[in-house]
């Protein structure tokens, strides 16, 4: 196939890797309103242990990610994306069929590690494309697009149960799976040329993994990362429990998620306009002190007052906490990834799979904390993104210190 003649544009592109990484988002986001439902189908006695329904499909992402990288490095991205759909159809089919916690879990985990593949090859698609201030700008549209999924999903897992059970929900994701393929084959040419491929053994893994491993500013990246998404994997986890839950939303759930997706989604968008003028570090830098300052000030007010947050002021604090996160993973990423043009597929498994690895820890620490107050969740948001902010900035130093000494 020539390549010049099947070469989508920008644009198409965009869409395309949107769709394809949206899977996993759908997995996750559509089946909020329902994990209430769930949890009686299922038989689940503790509330906090449906959020492994969630949590799960993050944990099959982190062991997953390490596998179609080096695939993806050695047989091309297509085959690798093909593996990881059809993986993620298999473990659909276990979860519509499952009918105790255990078999779901064992379903979602399956999701999660085919769902890697779109993810992770995904990204090292985008690197063979392009690279630096570039890449993320691409990524930063990408996730424009990208956050329709998450923002309308629990409206379509809403509007589902509204004439059928859970169970169609998966069915739903599994015909959207099926287009994603189908768009996927006859459109996206094969971007990792023949001679550019390595041969798949555990040697050349273990290589570029180690060169991944041992770059200390990439690292800095790639665990900033992982902290940050921990919060934000708890407060996916938590959030049908808390919004219907505490705050009594009920179908209104699906609108209030969708809203604070829109606001991810619009501040994703201006990151990609002001990465040239500002620089990715100089807005990650804004993004992650504004978050932790804005965490820190509501944890106050709630200790201080000895009351619970309304409504109107937890979505408050959401809208602004969203608003700092829009920024942070495409440009962690597209920084963590800079180095690695030549592995980009290895790089981009050892890099991702070990921030989900992390977020899946913190996220679950955090969401088992969940006690009918919003406070764990908020005080998460804080120290994460301290914590972050300080890898982030020696990640910086360290960058700084390898561009003099190349100089």
């Amino acid at each position: 196939m020539d390549k010049k003649k099947n070469k989508i544009g920008d644009g198409e592109f965009v869409a395309l890797m949107a769709v394809v990484m949206s899977l996993v988002a759908l997995a996750v986001d559509s089946m909020l309103p329902a994990l209430g439902q769930m949890a009686i189908s299922l038989n689940v006695e503790n509330m906090n242990d449906s959020q492994w329904i969630i949590s799960a499909v993050f944990l099959g992402m982190s062991i997953g990610l390490m596998i179609y990288g080096p695939l993806s490095d050695s047989y091309g991205r297509k085959k690798a994306i093909y593996l990881g759909i059809i993986i993620f159809l298999i473990g659909d089919l276990v979860s519509i069929y499952a009918t105790d916690l255990s078999v779901m879990v064992i379903g979602r985990v399956i999701q999660g590690f085919g769902g890697a593949a779109c993810r992770v090859v995904s990204v090292a698609t985008v690197r063979d494309r392009f690279e630096g201030p570039e890449m993320g700008r691409i990524m930063s549209l990408i996730l424009v697009i990208f956050i329709i999924v998450p923002a309308l999903a629990p409206s379509v897992g809403q509007a589902i149960l509204f004439f059928a059970g859970w169970e169609f929900i998966f069915w739903f994701m599994f015909v959207f799976g099926l287009i994603a393929l189908t768009w996927f084959h006859f459109r996206q040419y094969e971007t990792l040329a023949e001679e550019n491929r390595l041969p798949f053994s555990l040697k050349s893994i273990l290589s570029g993994a180690r060169q991944t491993i041992a770059n200390p500013m990439a690292m800095g990246f790639t665990v900033a990362a992982g902290i940050m998404f921990g919060s934000f994997v708890a407060y996916l986890s938590s959030a049908q429990q808390i919004m219907q839950g505490q705050y009594m939303l009920g179908d209104m759930f699906a609108v209030y998620f969708g809203v604070l997706a829109f606001v991810y989604g619009l501040s994703s968008f201006m990151n990609s306009k002001l990465i040239a003028r500002l620089g990715m570090e100089r807005i990650c830098v804004i993004a992650l002190s504004l978050l932790t300052l804005i965490s820190m000030g509501f944890s106050l007010y709630i200790v201080g007052s000895g009351h619970e947050l309304s409504l109107n002021l937890f979505m408050l604090y959401l809208l602004l906490a969203f608003f700092c996160l829009g920024p942070l993973f495409g440009n962690f990423n597209s920084m963590a990834m800079q180095p690695f043009g030549h592995i980009a597929g290895i790089a981009t498994s050892v890099i991702s799979s070990i921030q989900t690895l992390c977020a899946v820890l913190v996220g679950a620490v955090v969401g088992q904390l969940y006690n009918g107050s919003v406070l764990p969740l908020i005080a998460s948001f804080m120290v994460c993104g301290l914590i972050t902010l300080f890898i982030f900035l020696m990640a910086k130093n360290q960058r700084k210190r390898q561009a003099q000494d190349a100089t």
